[in-house]
C-alpha cells in the first residue's frame, strides 16, 4: 500500500509538507510552510492561533483559492488517493465544493447582496450536478435550509442577505456548504461577530451534521472555548508552523508549549478574581523577517540560548502528542536522565 492509500484509509484528508508562499518585491512570505495535518473520517479537528498565523491560507490552499502573488510551493495535499496540489484546475473545482467545502469568515461579504440567498444555494448544486432539474434542486436547498435550523425555509429562500440576521447569513453558508454532501467541511472562524447564544447554536448544528452524515470538519479558529466544546483533536500553528498537536483533553490538560500555555492562560474563567487577564506579549512574527531560531522565541518567557539560534523540529511528548519546542525536549530529556 502506497503512502497516498495508507493516508486515504484513515483519513479524508492528509497535509505533508505543504507550503504555501507569496512572491512579494520584497522577498518571498511562508505564510505555510511545512505543515503535516491529518483530518480523521467523521472527526473535527480544530486549527487554532492568532491572526496572521497561516490558519486560513492552509484552508485556502486546501481548496486551490490562492491567488498570484501566492501559489503552493511544495508538499501534498492527500484526498481520496489523490494529490490535489497537482490536480489541474477543472479537476480540483470538481473535487472542491463538491466533495470538499468550505464556510467562509464573513457570511455577508461571502453572499451576493443582489441575489436571493436560495438562489445562490441552488446555484452551488447545479454547478455540480446539471443534470438536476431547477424545480428539484430548488427543494433540496429548501430541505437543506430546514435541516440547518433555519425558520420558515420556503420564505426565507426568496430573502436577500440584508434581510436575514448574522445568525441566518451563517446557517445559509453552511446550507450552502452542506447542500452536495461533502465528505469534509472546512469552517473558517464559523461564529466570527455571533453573539454567544447563535454561536452555541452554530457548534451544535455542526456537531449534529457531522453525527448526521459522518463527514469530516476542520474548524479554523482562535477561540479556543470553540475548540473545547467540539473538537476531537487540535493543531496549533504560529507564523506558519504546526507548533503542537494533540486530542482536545490532552492539549488542555497538558499544554507542552509556551504559545499554547499563553493561549489557554487568556482565556477568561467564569468566578475567577477581577484582574487583568493574561496576554502573551509582542505580535506575531514578520514571516518576512523570522527569527534565526524559533520564531516564537522573542515573545517567550522560557526561551533559551539554544532557542535564538536552532530551530526546533516537532517531537513527541506523549503518544499521539507532538511539540516543536527546545526547551520542553531538553527537559523531557532531563527528566528521563534523572
Amino acid at each position: 500500500m502506497t503512502e497516498n492509500e495508507r493516508a486515504g484509509a484513515q483519513n479524508v484528508l492528509s497535509l505533508r509538507g505543504l507550503r504555501a508562499c507569496f512572491y512579494t518585491e520584497h522577498g518571498v512570505l511562508p505564510a505555510v510552510d511545512g505543515v503535516d495535518l491529518d483530518i480523521p473520517r467523521g472527526k473535527i479537528i480544530g486549527l487554532v492561533g492568532e491572526s496572521g498565523c497561516g490558519k486560513s491560507m492552509t484552508a485556502r490552499s486546501i481548496m486551490g483559492l490562492l491567488r498570484e502573488p501566492g501559489r503552493i510551493a511544495g508538499g501534498q495535499i492527500l484526498f481520496d488517493g489523490r494529490d490535489l496540489a497537482q490536480l489541474p484546475e477543472k479537476e480540483l473545482r470538481a473535487v472542491c465544493g463538491q466533495q470538499i467545502s468550505m464556510v467562509f469568515q464573513e457570511p455577508m461579504t461571502s453572499l451576493n447582496p443582489v441575489l436571493r440567498v436560495g438562489r445562490q444555494v441552488c446555484e452551488t448544486l447545479l454547478v455540480h450536478d446539471r443534470s438536476l432539474p431547477r424545480a428539484q434542486a430548488r427543494r433540496r436547498v429548501i430541505e437543506m435550509f430546514a435541516k440547518v435550523g433555519i425558520p420558515e425555509p420556503e420564505k426565507r429562500y426568496d430573502c436577500y442577505p440584508h434581510e436575514l440576521s448574522g445568525g441566518l447569513r451563517q446557517r445559509v453558508m453552511i446550507a450552502m456548504a452542506m447542500v452536495c454532501r461533502p465528505q469534509l467541511l472546512i469552517a473558517d472562524e464559523p461564529t466570527t461577530a455571533l453573539d454567544v447564544t447563535i454561536e452555541a447554536q452554530i457548534l451544535r448544528l455542526m456537531r449534529a451534521l457531522r453525527d448526521e452524515t459522518g463527514m469530516s470538519v476542520l474548524i479554523i479558529t482562535h477561540n479556543l472555548g470553540v475548540v473545547a466544546e467540539v473538537c476531537d483533536e487540535v493543531y496549533v500553528m504560529y507564523a506558519g508552523k504546526i507548533v503542537e498537536h494533540a486530542d482536545t483533553f490532552e492539549l488542555f490538560d497538558h499544554p507542552a508549549h509556551p504559545y499554547t500555555r499563553g493561549l489557554l492562560a487568556s482565556i477568561p474563567r467564569i468566578g475567577q478574581a477581577a484582574e487583568r487577564l493574561h496576554a502573551i506579549p509582542g505580535v506575531v512574527p514578520n514571516l518576512l523577517h523570522l527569527p534565526a531560531g524559533c520564531a516564537f522565541c522573542p515573545r517567550c518567557a522560557e526561551a533559551g540560548e539554544a532557542c535564538r539560534t536552532r530551530r526546533p523540529d516537532l517531537t513527541e511528548a506523549a503518544p499521539g502528542h507532538t511539540v516543536r519546542c527546545l526547551q520542553y525536549c531538553a527537559e523531557t530529556a532531563e527528566r528521563r536522565n534523572a
